[in-house]
């Protein structure tokens, strides 16, 4: 006797068969709820789109200022100060922790929970879970970047207001320009948060549950700061993805100093590309019948950065062919330049807040003589060791002006002018003004050595 399976049974079994794997958009939806139901991704997110304004708020309000940040002198001054510090801190250990938790997470979170098997079965595609899985970590990284650049901005701008903002070369730039300026900084480091990003797609796809894979985006971060404080030939520093989270200083200058910041922006997008490629094919080649995979995790992680490693060597390479860069890239003639430069916006800021008559850059024709270490060493390289001595000159006075300068120099070419005299132009942290006392722009100043500018050696 012979039985027949219902035509709704057959309808069914025919259904099934015909079904393709889930679309990316739906998958990508299905991991973003993935993302926020988890408590840490809210709290985190949350955190980025209010402690930045708080932040900003209570420090502006105290007497004393982070003068060792960038920026952290004018926050008195102008609101846009706020959102360019809270990058400062950003760039160093925010995003890097942030990324860590999203991106070195993401297909680790699975192993942890065991739940390959019912994704594989629901999606059944691994590259759609892959894609799914990059772009809803990608949007939630982007999100907490968005909120801690507008967190600071706002916060920035409640506490003291939209005015105008110093410069690092002491020009004002306007409050619509000082705005743009912001924000492009901020967009600049979309760059090398997707190639920590992309780090952290290889550690959460090779190494599982290890701890080790959350925290292989920090681990690079730290790294590349080690290595950005280093005596290290520029050509090394710029090849690494982390240099374009300080060179967006090259912004802040007029002209800008906009070379050193593309170049970094480039070798990031590279980076990112390629992190993200490999973290797919370790992905495409995992056995995911396999609950410990651990030893083949660590040497996949191995070999999957030999590309990476490849890669740097090459931009090291290229830049050291197309630019000069071979040394510090900082020497005398590019200090004395710029010191000279910051110190004549300066004094007219100066001689504007004392109600003296108004002069140019042209009359005052300041120059800067500068030193390293005295005559037992090179005047090249970063140190706290350079002495400068500024020299000016005033309409209808025949004696010039002189100042003392004491410069500590970083790898990156930033530097901290301290003032050391005489007491009336530079040698206390207040003018008095017809107003009252107020700030004195000359006695700490921030500025910057453009790194790939050439100069002459003979010069100063």
């Amino acid at each position: 006797m012979t039985t027949t399976a219902p035509p709704r049974a057959v309808e069914d079994d025919e259904a099934a068969v015909r079904v393709g794997p889930v679309s990316v958009p739906r998958a990508y939806r299905f991991e973003l709820v993935k993302q926020f139901s988890q408590w840490r991704i809210r709290l985190l997110v949350l955190a980025c789109w209010i402690a930045p304004a708080l932040f900003v708020a209570a420090v502006s309000q105290q007497s004393t200022l982070p003068t060792d940040t960038l920026f952290g002198r004018w926050m008195h001054a102008t609101g846009w100060a706020g959102p360019l510090v809270v990058l400062g801190f950003s760039g160093t250990w925010a995003l890097p922790l942030l990324t860590s938790v999203v991106a070195g997470d993401v297909f680790a979170s699975e192993d942890r929970l065991g739940t390959w098997r019912h994704l594989l079965v629901a999606v059944r595609s691994p590259r759609r879970i892959f894609a799914a899985k990059a772009l809803a970590s990608l949007t939630v990284i982007l999100l907490m970047l968005v909120g801690l650049a507008a967190s600071g901005s706002v916060g920035g701008l409640l506490a003291v207001g939209n005015r105008s903002l110093v410069g690092l070369d002491g020009h004002l730039l306007s409050p619509s320009h000082a705005a743009g300026e912001v924000f492009l900084a901020w967009a600049c480091v979309i760059a090398p948060t997707l190639a920590l990003a992309g780090i952290g797609l290889i550690g959460s796809v090779a190494l599982g549950r290890s701890p080790m894979g959350l925290l292989l985006p920090a681990v690079a971060a730290l790294v590349m700061q080690l290595a950005q404080m280093l005596p290290l030939p520029v050509a090394v520093r710029m090849a690494l993805p982390g240099y374009a989270f300080i060179a967006w200083n090259g912004l802040f200058t007029a002209p800008g100093q906009t070379k050193p910041l593309l170049i970094g922006i480039v070798i990031s997008l590279l980076w990112a590309v390629l992190a993200t490629l490999i973290a797919y094919l370790l992905f495409l080649r995992r056995d995911f019948t396999n609950l410990t995979h651990d030893n083949s995790g660590r040497r996949a992680v191995i070999t999957g950065f030999v590309p990476l490693v490849a890669l740097a060597a090459a931009t090291v390479a290229a830049i050291g062919l197309a630019t000069p860069s071979t040394g510090s890239g900082i020497d005398r003639p590019k200090v004395e330049a710029s010191l000279s430069t910051v110190f004549g916006h300066l004094y007219r800021m100066q001689t504007a807040e004392l109600n003296r008559p108004a002069v140019t850059e042209a009359q005052l024709r300041v120059s800067a003589a500068c030193d390293k270490g005295g005559d037992r060493t090179d005047d090249e390289g970063a140190g706290n060791d350079w002495r400068c001595v500024v020299t000016w000159h005033l309409p209808g006075v025949q004696v010039a002006g002189t100042a003392v300068y004491q410069l500590d120099i970083t790898s990156d070419g930033r530097y901290v002018a301290d003032g050391d005299g005489p007491k009336e132009v530079n040698g206390y942290f207040q003018v008095r003004t017809a107003h009252g006392d107020a700030p004195n722009p000359l006695w700490q100043f921030d500025g910057n050595v453009e790194l790939l500018h050439t100069s002459s050696k003979g010069q100063g």
